[in-house]
């Protein structure tokens, strides 16, 4: 009955997006844009991609596919999701249901990115350089292996901490000025 009663609260708190909200910019826009997004003085757009591939391994990526034709770059590596406050929080819920609401925790995510690399403008030597970070978190009961991803709930999430991507665009810039001076 509790469950019951939580499930329809928690479902009349859920926000319903109507589909001519999909297409709708947030306020946040522009600041996550300007954030996933640099310019590069160069004109070699294959060096570039190649230094990104660099700078992304560096940060523990593993590259998962590149297509120089385009400039696309995609990469991700795989991190544990679990958190102490997840399981007390759990626990709590659990004993306050006196053991008959069992909440999932995170388990497992995947943090991808995805990279474009295009020109600035036509006949300019700049490259712009967009990437956006994201995670996928799977849930589940908290007692699964931790090699095993369970085939339970998922969500997925733009990253939007600003360190990654600074941290990125940092070793990249190394990366770009060290490449043709070949240090």
């Amino acid at each position: 009955m509790l469950a019951l009663a939580c499930g329809m609260f928690l479902d009349g708190c859920a926000e319903h997006t109507q589909p001519s909200q999909f297409f709708e910019l947030s306020p946040q826009s522009s600041a996550n844009r300007a954030m996933q997004t640099r310019l590069f003085e160069t004109g070699v757009e294959n060096e570039l991609l190649s230094a990104s591939a660099a700078s992304l391994q560096d940060l523990g990526f593993q590259i998962e596919e590149s297509v120089r034709e385009v400039g696309l770059l995609r990469a991700a590596k795989e991190r544990s999701a679990r958190e102490y406050g997840q399981y007390r929080n759990r626990f709590l819920i659990w004993l306050v249901s006196l053991g008959h609401l069992v909440i999932p925790v995170d388990l497992h995510q995947k943090i991808a990115a995805t990279m474009v690399i295009r020109p600035a403008s036509h006949g300019d030597a700049r490259q712009e350089v967009r990437i956006i970070f994201y995670r996928v978190i799977w849930k589940g009961d908290g007692q699964a292996d931790r090699n095993y991803i369970p085939p339970g709930e998922q969500k997925m999430e733009m990253i939007r901490d600003p360190e990654i991507y600074q941290q990125f665009f940092a070793k990249l810039s190394k990366a770009v000025f060290l490449e043709p001076h070949s240090i």
